[in-house]
């Protein structure tokens, strides 16, 4: 018997995909770019291609689509900081946008990957000639932009076809890539990074910071500078190699560092996975 098709769409580091391959599907994840950061990588077929540019019909045979777009806007504007108060308030017509600042300028733009799932999925639908379920996750914070979620798994925020039927959530959440755990609704909070010996002083990944914090650039992806390599070199260097980077590469937004930071951190636990997986199977 033929194991039935996943897609999985914005599909990372793989947290969706993991749960799927357990429970005997044929997964296809999809990508802007390939994720490998040392021994973590991708584990099932890879396409590269943004997911604006898809259409559903090419997923007429999948039984389940699964999806966890970029939450970043969401999470940053849910932050009780005044810049990200006055982004969301901006967004809202109720405000001008502070200086700087490069992201979404209408809520069509802000949510526009959230809807390219339900495009997509309607679209596999009409194709095939029947509902294919889709289940899109996210975080606390997009449910003032996408509406109220139909569940949430700890800090795992679920819409689409969540089933009737859930495992329990007291203590599923997201975590920070060193395993310390941070609250719902965000990817920013800060962490002591207990592995790797970089405490952050405050803030979010961003130059600007929480009230109160007097340093910046004390991220929580910096502490990853302290990681060693298997040749021994410790900081920077360490870090780079375990990456394949030069010694001298940038922790900014488009670094090694800060892509396996949000990609690791936006893995789906593999109970939530697996039970989306075996409620849609044939």
């Amino acid at each position: 018997m033929r194991n039935p098709l996943a897609i999985d769409l914005f599909c990372g580091l793989g947290g969706w995909t993991s749960g799927l391959l357990a429970e005997s599907y044929n997964v296809v994840g999809f990508d802007i770019e390939q994720h490998v950061y040392g021994e973590h990588r991708y584990t099932a077929q890879l396409v590269v291609q943004d997911v604006l540019t898809l259409h559903g019909s090419q997923f007429k045979d999948a039984t389940l689509i699964v999806a966890s777009p970029p939450c970043q806007e969401f999470s940053y504007m849910a932050m009780p900081w005044k810049r990200a108060k006055q982004i969301a308030n901006a967004l809202r017509g109720e405000g001008e946008f502070p200086d700087g600042y490069t992201g979404s300028r209408t809520v069509a733009e802000l949510t526009r990957l959230f809807d390219a799932c339900f495009r997509i999925q309607r679209e596999a639908s009409e194709a095939a000639g029947h509902h294919i379920p889709m289940v899109v996750e996210n975080v606390r914070g997009a449910e003032a932009w996408l509406g109220k979620a139909a569940w949430h798994y700890g800090s795992f925020y679920l819409w689409g076809d969540v089933p009737a039927l859930m495992p329990p959530t007291v203590r599923a959440q997201k975590f920070n890539p060193d395993g310390t755990s941070h609250g719902q609704g965000s990817w920013f909070a800060v962490a002591d990074s207990k592995n790797w010996g970089s405490k952050n002083s405050g803030g979010s990944w961003f130059a600007i910071g929480s009230p109160g914090q007097k340093v910046t650039g004390q991220n929580p992806v910096m502490a990853l500078a302290a990681v060693q390599s298997s040749d021994g070199e410790t900081g920077r260097k360490g870090f780079a190699a375990r990456l394949g980077e030069s010694p001298n590469a940038r922790f900014g937004s488009k670094s090694n560092a800060r892509k396996m930071a949000s990609a690791m951190i936006a893995k789906i636990p593999e109970a939530l996975s697996r039970h989306i997986a075996y409620t849609y199977h044939d």
